[in-house]
């Protein structure tokens, strides 16, 4: 029972950490994703190495960490008012060609890493993008303006 109450504390510790190092360093990984693949290996190490007591010691506490993922996956399905607290929710950090600030701050987003984000989805102006969101797995989505129409007529279609 103490490696359960070990794991349940570690588990809950590493996710209060993830949550406050912010979303930009996650990638493309879940928080619980991330949770669970860096401490499974440590776990069982020390189970397979000796350091720990047993192989069911180390067998126990990832069960545990992976039922505790799977919890709090079926709490955010079950109750959605849930999710925002235990994923996060995506936050609007750029509008109408310019950043905004607070949120840029809030989230510890520079503005170099968004440039290098809208670069590399072909951005070539920030005036192009209409907005831009950190989701809550950390990605940003843009969302461009439409091109103006230039008043020339359409270049007709081939006969």
């Amino acid at each position: 029972m103490e490696i359960v109450v070990r794991a349940l504390v570690v588990f809950a510790f590493l996710w209060v950490v993830t949550r406050a190092v912010g979303r930009s360093t996650l990638g493309e990984l879940s928080t619980f994703e991330l949770l669970l693949y860096v401490t499974m290996g440590d776990l069982v190490q020390q189970g397979v190495t000796q350091q720990d007591y047993s192989v069911t010691a180390a067998m126990l506490a990832v069960g545990t960490f992976a039922l505790l993922t799977v919890g709090l996956s079926w709490l955010q399905w079950r109750f959605p008012r849930a999710r925002p607290l235990v994923s996060g929710r995506a936050v609007l950090v750029f509008a109408d060609g310019a950043p905004v600030e607070e949120a840029m701050r809030e989230q510890r987003l520079a503005l170099a890493d968004l440039l290098v984000a809208a670069r590399e989805e072909g951005i070539r102006r920030t005036s192009d993008i209409e907005y831009a969101v950190l989701e809550a797995d950390g990605r940003l989505a843009f969302f461009t303006r439409d091109p103006e129409p230039s008043g020339a007529a359409e270049k007709p279609a081939p006969g």
